[in-house]
């Protein structure tokens, strides 16, 4: 596994002149952006990628540069290349309100499919300072890893705090040397099973540390997080789903464990809201999640994942004709005070809630929130179509006619039939 963290000194500076500048805060460029295709990447996530790429060129041709802080994690197993980028771009991209793609493209460099995709971008310098402030808290998961690697200060508070309690015990003085010497081993174990490639290392190396002090919170963290990995990667490898259970039950049991000694920890929870989202316990993990946001508002890991998973929840209730149920659940996540920095996350949760408007005469409704989506996604098909039935049915000609023209363009022959006389 190789790592790398890279990171830009932020600085809001006018350098050059965008393409088109309509006024102070609103500028239009063009920008392009290449992209290779890992192993693990679908093709719709490879293009997502490239156009979140160039949007962020576009951001950073305006002048504008943001302090992030990325890691890129390459994984290696059986002939096969996995990439996870961190990079801020959910952040950056926020400020590109609107979208025209000039130019897009695949290739080939070897074996890997290349994407290449060239965009006119509108950038609103007001939104990215909302947007900026927001950026480190992407960076959490990144920075939770980080922090077990580097955690000496940390301990070291914490084994003076473990002294003087032992202290002021009457313990014996070999006694408290004896526990002050396993919480540094078990600390020394972790930080080794952190750095080491090898998913069972992990597992032995988190067990002995867990062995030598078995109040380590961040042991079963370590320990849980390992087994639903092992049971991620081997369900991609086509296992059977009854088959890598255990691995699960086994994650549950170490972050119920970090949980009883510590709970208020914000990454046993994840943990658990994942593990319970495996088992398609869908209510359980949306009540870790939840917990998470109320602990610490901006832990947006828990976020991203809360979205996904109330989508999910209500998708299955539109399935059982509950589409008011559908609405409610909907509503936990598209709250009306939802920084612009997250809409590009709710995409799917607006097309879904509007096509349930639609279906259930709020056209008005319907045709806010598809505009949501064309605003964060101007090539979204779907979303342009169903805007230029309602604003037929709502007698809106020209409008219905401009959508359904957009969506021609993009390949729509649903579209391009609606058009003709």
């Amino acid at each position: 596994m190789r790592r790398s963290a890279i990171s830009l000194i932020m600085a809001a500076v006018l350098s050059g002149t965008p393409a088109i500048a309509q006024n102070a805060n609103v500028k239009v460029v063009v920008a392009d952006a290449t992209y290779v295709m890992g192993d693990s990447d679908t093709l719709a996530g490879a293009e997502e990628n490239v156009l979140l790429r160039a949007k962020r060129k576009a951001v950073e041709e305006t002048g504008v540069y943001i302090e992030a802080l990325s890691q890129d994690v390459e994984t290696y197993s059986k002939g096969t290349t996995s990439h996870l980028n961190s990079l801020g771009v959910r952040t950056i991209a926020a400020a590109v309100t609107e979208t025209e793609i000039l130019e897009k493209r695949r290739s080939l460099d070897g074996d890997r499919l290349v994407f290449y995709v060239k965009i006119r971008a509108t950038v609103h310098l007001d939104m990215l300072a909302d947007a900026v402030k927001r950026l480190k808290s992407d960076e959490q998961l990144a920075e939770h890893h980080r922090q077990l690697h580097t955690e000496y200060s940390q301990l070291k508070t914490e084994l003076d705090r473990l002294r003087k309690q032992l202290q002021d015990s009457s313990k014996p003085h070999s006694e408290t040397r004896l526990m002050l010497k396993n919480r540094r081993t078990a600390a020394q174990l972790i930080r080794s099973a952190i750095e080491t490639h090898s998913l069972p290392e992990k597992i032995e190396l988190a067990s002995r540390a867990i062995a030598a002090e078995d109040r380590f919170v961040e042991a079963y963290i370590v320990r849980g997080q390992t087994y639903l990995r092992i049971a991620s990667l081997d369900f991609s490898k086509k296992s059977k789903r009854t088959d890598l259970n255990d691995y699960v039950e086994r994650a549950i049991a170490d972050f119920d464990r970090a949980l009883t000694l510590d709970p208020a920890s914000t990454w046993a929870l994840l943990g658990r809201g994942d593990a319970y989202t495996w088992q398609k316990k869908l209510e359980e993990a949306a009540g870790d999640y939840e917990r998470i946001l109320a602990l610490d508002p901006l832990f947006d890991v828990a976020r991203q994942r809360l979205i996904a998973l109330y989508t999910t929840i209500a998708k299955k209730q539109v399935a059982s004709r509950q589409k008011r149920q559908a609405l409610t659940t909907l509503g936990k996540v598209l709250r009306p005070d939802t920084p612009q920095s997250w809409l590009a996350q709710q995409k799917e949760a607006y097309l879904l809630r509007s096509r349930i408007y639609a279906e259930l005469g709020e056209l008005e409704r319907a045709v806010g929130d598809l505009t949501t989506v064309v605003q964060v996604d101007p090539t979204s098909t779907p979303a342009l179509l169903l805007r230029a039935k309602l604003y037929r049915r709502l007698m809106q000609g020209r409008l219905s006619k401009d959508d359904f023209g957009r969506a021609c363009e993009l390949g729509s022959e649903e579209a391009c039939t609606a058009l003709q006389p």
